[in-house]
């Protein structure tokens, strides 16, 4: 099995800063494409970011172009998300997937391996 845990949410005021970790147990992560995606109460998890098996192809939903940046360290079997400018829109909880196949894709259907979640809240 592939095991994902996320760290490194909390509170912070809006234009501020966090940026979340997500470790794999797995000796097979650097065969998987990441993703971040998010889910806001009330609302349907949406896509934040992807990167690719090497981490030379990354992909972003527009809400966080710009802001957001998706990065991987493969020798820690870690994968980051740096968020920046932060919104109270953004606060949702936030989940690390792995992706054997590669895709990098914003559908989270594609993706077979999930973490728990770390809550971040923005705000005003």
């Amino acid at each position: 099995q592939v095991q994902l845990v996320e760290s490194g949410g909390g509170l912070v005021q809006a234009g501020g800063s966090l940026r979340l970790s997500c470790a794999a147990s797995t000796l097979t992560f650097t065969s998987y494409a990441m993703g971040w995606f998010r889910q806001a109460p009330g609302k349907e998890r949406e896509f934040v970011a992807a990167i690719s098996r090497s981490g030379g192809n990354t992909y972003y939903a527009d809400s966080v172009k710009g802001r957001f940046t998706i990065s991987r360290d493969n020798a820690k079997n870690s994968v980051y998300l740096q968020m920046n400018s932060l919104k109270p829109e953004d606060t949702a909880v936030y989940y690390c997937a792995a992706d054997p196949s590669n895709y990098y894709s914003s559908n989270d259907r594609l993706y077979d391996y999930w973490g728990q979640g770390t809550q971040v809240t923005v705000s005003s």
